[in-house]
């Protein structure tokens, strides 16, 4: 059985991009279920899967990592990877599907959960915003502030890769992916038709869809009224070259294939140049 990927809640399993993807693991209401019930569903994973990949948005309730943490350790397993990129909750959904795409090809599970911190570079996420005097993940000069305050005020943010903040209007603009995406767009309680009709067009999107929007999008963007967007990559072919195209390294304390310099499931980062000379 392929690698498990799992998800906190049910809006963050996204239908899937072909007939490829696997189904994502929902472990819900982690923070309120018995421990006991966490313990068995881990477990259980475990046991089918041999590795889990859980992929966690920071705007969590702070007792679902607690939870996962625990059950981790209680666990004594090694085989739970716990990811948080720092991704508004639509970017995180997005990016928990492609490794869902990923997870059917021949990949091991390291490389798969390193492959997280890989992808995130490929995607452009942001939102539409009512309001911003509650949005503290990404800068906001006292101006855009003062002009949230102004009825009928919009602005454009743009939270990763490069933080970006512009109040709609004649000209507003944001800088965007300079290769081929999809966009995936989730609207809240703002009326705004500006991300599909002048944001897409701009970005020369190949194709967007609709999903609904994820419930912790309103606790990360300090808001309600908002559109939330996110461009990716959606092929299988596209994201399997990227990742086969990095150096895997096999890592030093557990022995899993990984790429880049931390394995995600024991935490361990790679010895620099020095320590490796004196492990020889």
């Amino acid at each position: 059985m392929p690698t498990a990927i799992a998800v906190t809640s049910a809006d963050m399993a996204l239908p899937a991009q072909d007939e490829r993807t696997v189904p994502a693991a929902v472990l819900g209401d982690l923070h309120r279920q018995p421990l006991e019930q966490s313990l068995t569903d881990l477990q259980e994973l475990l046991d089918r899967h041999g590795h889990v990949i859980v992929v966690c948005s920071r705007a969590a309730p702070p007792g679902v990592e607690r939870r996962l943490r625990t059950v981790r350790n209680l666990l004594e397993s090694d085989r739970i990877a716990l990811f948080r990129p720092d991704l508004p909750p639509l970017g995180l959904a997005v990016l928990a599907r492609q490794l869902r795409q990923l997870a059917s090809c021949d990949i091991g599970p390291g490389v798969l959960a390193s492959a997280g911190r890989l992808l995130t570079h490929y995607l452009h996420c942001g939102a539409v915003l009512g309001s911003v005097t509650r949005l503290d993940r990404v800068p906001v000069g006292l101006r855009a502030h003062a002009k949230s305050w102004v009825p009928g005020a919009q602005f454009a943010v743009l939270a990763h890769p490069q933080p970006q903040l512009v109040r709609l209007g004649p000209g507003a603009a944001l800088s965007g992916p300079e290769f081929g995406t999809w966009m995936l767009v989730a609207k809240g309680q703002l009326q705004s038709d500006w991300v599909a009709g002048s944001l897409a067009p701009s970005w020369r999107v190949l194709g967007l869809r609709e999903a609904p929007l994820p419930a912790e999008s309103a606790t990360w963007w300090g808001t309600g009224r908002l559109v939330e967007f996110c461009t990716y990559l959606p092929d299988l072919s596209v994201l399997y070259q990227l990742v086969a195209s990095v150096r895997q390294s096999t890592c030093h304390w557990c022995g899993m294939d990984v790429i880049g310099d931390r394995c995600v499931f024991c935490s361990a980062t790679a010895p620099a140049p020095d320590d490796r000379a004196a492990v020889g």
